[in-house]
């Protein structure tokens, strides 16, 4: 079998040929330890490799599970993040959410961080590596705080990204401030789940879903609670869904903040939004 004739089983399945061409070639580095550049150079993979291969790329089409869980982990920010069925699969869009608060973090000198609903701990994670802070990653799963605790272990972060079950603020030690508070936090109405790609239903529920129709459950409670604990001047920032940066801008200025900003994903999509306390 060719290798070409593995990509068509997922191409077949629906999966985008660019898309399928990528993840197979993960699925030939991971379970065939062979590099893109072995491929580029011509060598060959042994028959038994390829069945491998080929049984992965079926076990996809067949189920549409993410090509993370079917290999244990995720590309982000150059990393790479160990991923299961309780934590969200990092998404690119992220990345613009802790890039900017890599660069409020480092112009303003911030060394306290707050991360509500760390997951995998992702941002916690990078946020740490490319700054001089403390990052607290909180969550309220403790199988997802394990995954968390793990890619940081991993990346030797220790002391540097730390992690804490929370609801939200729940566990925030009394007298506790923090000089930025980033979250992505579930923002998906309960009315979307039936619209939802069929990849998307192995990410945890909780993650994913509010119980309000709107999806700004926890923009408010995150923004109502967090003048509490923020520091002077200090920082919110959100990842949000489509169509919600208008909502989410009126709920962060009645709990007080200014400064809005709102950042565009590479799609032109409303996808970020940053705001200063008053």
């Amino acid at each position: 079998m060719a290798i070409s004739e593995i990509v068509k089983i997922l191409t077949d399945s629906g999966i985008e040929q660019n898309e399928a061409n990528i993840e197979v070639r993960l699925l030939i580095e991971h379970f065939a330890n062979y590099s893109y550049m072995d491929l580029v150079m011509g060598k060959k993979l042994s028959l038994d490799k390829l069945e491998i291969v080929k049984e992965k790329a079926e076990l996809r089409a067949r189920t549409h599970k993410p090509i993370q869980h079917i290999i244990g982990f995720a590309d982000f920010m150059g990393e790479k993040f160990i991923v299961n069925p309780s934590v969200l699969i990092p998404r690119d869009e992220t990345e613009i959410l802790v890039r900017k608060a890599i660069d409020v973090i480092n112009t303003n000198n911030f060394k306290k961080v707050l991360d509500v609903g760390t997951g995998s701990g992702c941002i916690a994670c990078m946020i740490a590596k490319y700054t001089d802070s403390q990052v607290i990653g909180l969550d309220i799963s403790s199988d997802a705080l394990n995954t968390a605790l793990d890619n940081a272990s991993k990346l030797n972060l220790y002391n540097k990204a730390i992690f804490r079950k929370s609801d939200i603020f729940s566990n925030v030690k009394p007298g506790e401030r923090f000089d930025i508070i980033v979250s992505n936090p579930p923002y998906i109405p309960p009315s979307e789940k039936k619209n939802i790609q069929k990849e998307v239903t192995y990410d945890p529920e909780i993650a994913l879903f509010t119980k309000d129709e709107k999806g700004l459950e926890f923009y408010e409670k995150i923004s109502e609670q967090a003048p509490e604990i923020l520091n002077k001047k200090g920082y919110l920032l959100f990842e949000h869904g489509m169509g919600q940066s208008e909502e989410v801008k009126k709920i962060l200025e009645n709990s007080g903040f200014g400064k809005i900003e709102i950042i565009k994903d590479l799609a032109g999509i409303d996808r970020v939004i940053s705001a200063e306390l008053l």
